[in-house]
């Protein structure tokens, strides 16, 4: 119940000093009882006489400036409803003042509006909370932060611990910046005033922090759904714990596995708890570094009860999936590009029988190529383009003769870094921004790569036919790497 809805009950009018009607209000008390504002995103209604009211102004003090802060709730004759406005205007209070309903009739009508008003909110909330029991139990942690910023009209971020985005819904980029200071306690201007920060786990063992702000500004329900949302997202979050160990296991599985000729690769997946006869290989990235793939993709192959099968690379992370989950996995994966705006990029090579998982991961890889180079948040190795499908028909010489004008670049003393540097280039069509903050450079020192780059090949990167040129002579290195 807002100011505006406590004068209709009251059937009184607004008096005095303006507090905005959009206010909510959070209590009803008589003037005897009234001692501080609880809390100063909400109203109190003061129920008082006008000779209270007078007593309180003659006053002055704190007691004054207290009732400055609430709303007083009075009765006067319909003659006297202009004196006491004047009053109250020049002593800065706001009044709600009403010539048909006494005093305990006030208290009593404004109380009993409070209660169902209450009631009706914590219908909603409970509601709400079960709405998003079912959403994280379908589509996981994901799903249920698009649905909480869907109720709240207003947007929520999911950091982990050290305040870095694990996933978003309705939130630019300056609010993510804004959560991240809100959760962390920094420094700096938050742009957002009506935010909230609620903790994930228990102060000892702390989760995560979930941010959220709505934009009609129903700050109780959107604590209190928010509050609700933060202990559901507590057990989602708890679903795995990934030691140190753990991930050097599976990082060692997965390239033995993966390796050229791997000794008996069956037993290997089997004591890892992996039964399935044949698996598909995949690769993702995303194109910013704020989004954690690997903690993202581990949070999936939870939901998708599926063993982690995955290994981390520079900026992607590669793994094996079943082939029956491999469509609801790219669902997710198309899901937060759509909703949270991560740009993921995924390929997916072809199913493969356990002694040919290497073959599977090289398709895998050339599909995430080609994701990157379309713009696309998913591709499978079966829809790329027919360039890679003519590279890999081509013999060892020829694949030799396309690769010819990045052979300065192979040089051992560049240990590679300028082939990197030109392949991610190219991948984002020369974005300066987004290829050095992959790269993880200033785009001053990207700058001097590029222009080391065209010194060494003789290619002009401004030209459309040598940056063809490179990029045919960048995927047949690629393909001559896996022949």
């Amino acid at each position: 119940m807002d100011l505006a809805a406590a004068a209709r009950v009251a059937r009184a009018s607004v008096a005095g000093a303006p507090i905005p009607l959009e206010r909510a209000v959070d209590d009803v008390v008589f003037l005897r009882e009234f001692s501080v504002v609880a809390n100063e995103k909400f109203v109190s209604l003061v129920v008082a006489g006008v000779d209270e009211i007078s007593t309180a102004i003659r006053d002055s003090g704190q007691r004054l400036d207290t009732l400055r802060e609430a709303v007083p709730v009075t009765y006067v004759p319909a003659n006297a409803v202009r004196k006491l406005s004047d009053v109250a205007t020049a002593a800065g209070l706001t009044v709600l003042v009403s010539t048909e309903l006494d005093l305990v009739l006030l208290h009593a009508r404004l109380t009993t509006a409070l209660a169902i008003d209450r009631a009706a909110e914590a219908r909603l909330i409970t509601a709400g909370t079960r709405v998003l029991a079912q959403v994280a139990r379908r589509g996981g942690i994901e799903a249920m932060i698009v649905e909480l910023a869907h109720q709240l009209n207003g947007w929520c971020v999911l950091l982990d611990n050290h305040g870095r985005a694990m996933t978003s819904a309705g939130a630019g980029a300056l609010h993510l910046e804004d959560a991240a200071s809100a959760a962390m306690n920094r420094a700096t201007r938050v742009r957002h005033p009506g935010l909230q920060v609620h903790r994930v786990g228990e102060a000892k063992d702390l989760r995560a922090f979930l941010v959220v702000a709505s934009r009609d500004g129903s700050t109780s329900r959107t604590r209190d759904l928010a509050a609700q949302a933060s202990a559901l997202l507590d057990l989602l979050v708890r679903t795995h714990e990934h030691s140190v160990t753990e991930r050097l296991g599976r990082e060692l599985l997965v390239r033995s596995v993966l390796c050229d000729a791997p000794s008996s690769p069956e037993i290997l997946l089997k004591r890892w708890d992996v039964r399935d006869e044949t698996l598909t290989g995949f690769v993702i990235s995303a194109r910013t570094r704020v989004v954690e793939v690997e903690r993202k993709v581990l949070r999936w192959l939870d939901e998708l009860g599926a063993v982690h099968t995955i290994l981390t690379e520079k900026d992607r992370v590669i793994g094996l999936i079943s082939d029956d989950l491999v469509a609801e996995f790219a669902t997710r994966v198309e899901s937060t590009f759509v909703e949270a705006g991560a740009m993921l990029r995924c390929g997916f090579g072809s199913s493969a029988p356990l002694s040919r998982l290497r073959s599977s991961i090289v398709e895998a890889r050339q599909a995430h190529e080609s994701a990157i180079l379309r713009g696309h948040s998913v591709v499978h190795y079966s829809a790329i383009p027919t360039v890679q499908l003519i590279l890999d028909a081509l013999e060892d010489d020829q694949l030799i003769q396309l690769m010819k004008p990045l052979a300065a670049l192979r040089a051992p003393a560049l240990g590679g870094h300028l082939v990197e540097t030109l392949r991610i280039y190219l991948a984002e069509h020369g974005s300066w921004g987004v290829t050095a903050e992959r790269l993880g450079v200033h785009r001053h020192t990207l700058k001097n790569r590029i222009t080391r780059i065209e010194e060494l090949t003789g290619l002009s990167l401004n030209d459309p036919d040598d940056r063809f040129t490179a990029w045919v002579a960048l995927r047949a290195l690629g393909a001559a790497s896996e022949h």
